[in-house]
């Protein structure tokens, strides 16, 4: 059993930046593929940046490149998700996930039916 824990949400005004956190359980972290979802209000939920267990691969949506940076620490079995010039836009409920049947140090996923584990969920909102 993995259990994904968020920190980091909160309000924060438009231009400004914010760093979450996710905390996973499991001794093989290090072999989880992790990756950012977000859900705002009446939209579904969307793939933000997702990250190999390697850490050397990453993906963004094209709506967050230049502004965020997703990032693991395999030793403090944390991963993390930098955003920066937030905008009101990015204002959602924001989900780590851990994708624990990845075959090679390479392989990430955008979709959402790959995932095996979900934290519950951290609050981002950006006033303007």
């Amino acid at each position: 059993q993995v259990q994904l824990v968020e920190s980091g949400g909160g309000l924060v005004q438009a231009g400004g930046s914010l760093r979450l956190s996710c905390a996973a359980s499991g001794r093989t972290f290090s072999r989880y593929v992790m990756a950012w979802f977000r859900q705002a209000p009446g939209k579904e939920r969307e793939c933000v940046a997702a990250i190999s267990w390697s850490g050397n691969n990453k993906w963004y949506t094209d709506s967050v490149k230049g502004r965020f940076a997703i990032s693991r620490d395999n030793v403090k079995n944390t991963g993390y998700l930098q955003m920066n010039s937030l905008k009101p836009e990015d204002t959602a409920v924001y989900y780590c996930a851990a994708l624990t049947r990845a075959l090679t140090r390479t392989y990430y996923s955008t979709r959402e039916d790959d995932y095996d584990y979900w934290g519950q969920g951290t609050q981002v909102t950006v006033s303007s």
